[in-house]
């Protein structure tokens, strides 16, 4: 049996780990590598929007389909932020999913959670959530490792687990490919 390549536009290992459980859990017995790529979301550095959000990760999935064509998945991982419904000077975090194959493409979105007002003021004075939480909570890189939501949930949810829901979403077209025909990836 052949390996399946999945190339993810990203280095970050919780992004890279969220993958592998999500491909583990949705095809079990099959194997797989993940290549980390480097490249550009073509958004800002901290997306501030639902639509910029998606925008980063499709990016992300093409940019790393140019980089390295032969693969069976391409993946875009972004996590964004956007102004918490009926609260002023409030965010909710969130991520988006883009995942691309040969015929195929898909989406999914991860649940959102508000975050507190010290990290909001960070935000709104120009800093990334990933700095912000490092700052507040007295750690360095924890965008790497258990994340915003790792760090609030006491290590209930980590970054990885957070991101994971979210890939596994938007492998639904490939796994229903009946409902799902293929479509411009």
């Amino acid at each position: 049996m052949s390996e399946t390549r999945i190339v993810v536009g990203s280095q970050n290992p919780a992004k890279l780990e969220s993958v592998s459980a999500a491909f583990a859990s949705f095809f079990p017995g099959v194997s797989f590598e993940v290549q980390p790529v480097t490249v550009p979301s073509g958004v800002s550095p901290q997306p501030l929007s639902d639509a910029e959000t998606l925008m980063g990760a499709a990016n992300r999935a093409r940019a790393a389909r140019e980089f390295e064509g032969e693969a069976d998945f391409w993946l875009g991982i972004e996590g964004g932020l956007q102004p918490s419904p009926g609260e002023v000077n409030a965010y909710l975090s969130f991520s988006w999913v883009v995942v691309l194959g040969r015929n195929k493409a898909g989406r999914g979105r991860s649940a959102s959670y508000e975050l507190p007002k010290a990290i909001c003021d960070l935000i709104r004075q120009g800093m990334e959530l990933g700095d912000a939480d490092d700052l507040i909570f007295g750690v360095s890189g924890s965008k790497r490792e258990s994340g915003g939501v790792g760090l609030l949930t006491d290590g209930r949810v980590t970054r990885s687990q957070f991101y994971a829901e979210a890939v596994k979403l938007a492998l639904i077209p490939f796994v229903n490919p009946d409902l799902f025909p293929a479509n411009e990836a």
